[in-house]
């Protein structure tokens, strides 16, 4: 089913997603925001650049964006995949507590922010480029993948993993000379530690037609919190 939706604001446009085939495409998008908040059942392509939040509390839909998507990126999703043939703005994957978000290209400000995972629940972001600064900040869990493939070499920005004490961030590279915050220890990624992305990273191979082979074949530098109680310098002792 294709639905245009040039003329539409998100609660109209929501409520006839609601109403459609279990495949929808939609055209004709242009900064709409909200797109398939909550759904679950649910098969949408989009041709155009949606607006802020696509995605938030997504619940199994899965959402493959012809394009570039803005700001909050799945925004607390719990389940389901979203996939991005082209860059994401800030703060995508805001608090995602399950799923899979892909994105091709780079990702800005904030990827990854208030992560956070619960038993089998363990999400999962891989940025194809780049990402900006504070890159899993807060971070409490979940896994992030920056391959920095098609880029000038450059991973992450500015202060990465400030805050973290969950989860794991996988860098294709060196990154020692970004500065990461003293409760972050960063080494090189382990056999035990790339079997928790093997599978992620050939289905995203697979997706936008990369070489798996190539990327799983490069060095890989973890980052994982050193405690699980970063804030403890900021306590005030009696």
């Amino acid at each position: 089913m294709q639905l245009n939706i040039t003329s539409l604001e998100f609660r109209e446009l929501n409520e006839k997603l609601r109403e459609s085939d279990s495949s929808v495409t939609l055209t004709g998008c242009c900064g709409q925001r909200f797109i398939a908040c909550g759904m679950k059942d649910k098969a949408v392509t989009i041709d155009g650049v949606p607006g802020n939040a696509l995605g938030a509390y997504l619940n199994g839909a899965s959402i493959t964006v012809n394009g570039n998507a803005q700001d909050a990126v799945g925004d607390t999703m719990n389940d389901g995949e979203i996939i991005i043939h082209g860059n994401a703005g800030d703060a995508a994957g805001y608090a995602m507590r399950g799923g899979k978000i892909f994105i091709k290209g780079n990702a800005g400000y904030r990827a990854g922010i208030h992560m956070k995972e619960y038993k089998d629940k363990v999400p999962l972001m891989i940025i194809g480029g780049s990402a900006g600064s504070f890159l899993g900040e807060y971070q409490a869990g979940g896994i992030i993948v920056v391959l920095g493939l098609d880029t000038d070499g450059k991973l992450v920005g500015n202060f990465p993993c400030t805050g973290m004490h969950g989860g794991k961030v996988f860098f294709r590279g060196e990154v020692s000379r970004s500065a990461f915050p003293k409760n972050v220890c960063l080494r090189h990624a382990s056999p035990e530690d790339m079997e928790c992305i093997t599978e992620q990273i050939s289905e995203y191979a697979r997706i936008f037609g990369y070489d798996k082979e190539r990327i799983l074949n490069s060095p890989f530098t973890v980052a994982v919190p050193d405690s699980n109680n970063p804030y403890k310098q900021m306590y005030v002792a009696n």
